[in-house]
């Protein structure tokens, strides 16, 4: 092989090295910025029981929008900076201390409720009634599947400053504030708000609902 062949080599090599640098340079970029978006901005959820039931059903995928009460960034369970609370009625994802009254640590997992009372609301639950702040509540999303089991019964109780109440939509079917050791959840803990269904196993017509 004379010299200039030789050069040529090397120059293939070279310019595959640095193409290759470059490339994985970009890999990393994307990585972070998708870490970035999912941690920050929108998230993708699986729906994993029927607690949420008739709103979501056991395998649905959601969109949940991660700007709508603060600014978080990844790896970091509380929202950095706080800008909005939660109405009344809206379907949240968020994850709760630990538990003391379970077995298990479940202050890692993501769950899906709908906020009932804000800070303020006095919340009473008699079998399938639900009262807040003394007025019975007309809510087409509920569902009582046992009549309102007495389990349930809950309150008269006032959310406080900075705490939201929560229940699931399957009232005799989820385990949400009412059984929980502290019922109410620090609006820090909430991890954004569910949007829309963008899969569905049980229901191929339901891709592209509004929760709501």
């Amino acid at each position: 092989m004379d010299e200039n062949e030789s050069n040529k080599t090397e120059d293939k090599k070279s310019t595959f090295k640095e193409e290759a640098i470059s490339f994985l340079k970009t890999l990393v970029v994307l990585i972070v910025i998708a870490i970035f978006l999912r941690a920050s901005v929108v998230e993708a959820y699986r729906i994993p029981s029927g607690s949420m039931k008739p709103t979501l059903q056991i395998g649905d995928h959601i969109l949940v929008s991660k700007l709508s009460f603060g600014l978080r960034l990844p790896f970091i369970s509380k929202i950095l900076w706080q800008y909005d609370t939660p109405d009344r009625h809206d379907v949240v994802v968020f994850t709760r201390v630990d538990d003391p009254k379970t077995m298990e640590n479940e202050s890692a997992d993501n769950i899906i409720k709908r906020v009932i009372g804000i800070a303020g609301d006095v919340i009473e639950v008699k079998r399938n009634k639900l009262f807040v702040n003394g007025k019975l509540q007309e809510e087409s999303f509920a569902r009582w599947v046992h009549g309102g089991d007495p389990i349930g019964n809950f309150g008269p109780v006032k959310v406080p400053e900075g705490k939201i109440l929560l229940l699931g939509d399957n009232r005799d079917q989820s385990r949400d504030s009412r059984f929980w050791h502290d019922p109410f959840l620090p609006v820090e803990r909430l991890k954004g708000r569910a949007m829309i269904i963008y899969w569905s196993w049980a229901d191929l017509g339901r891709i592209g609902t509004l929760i709501k």
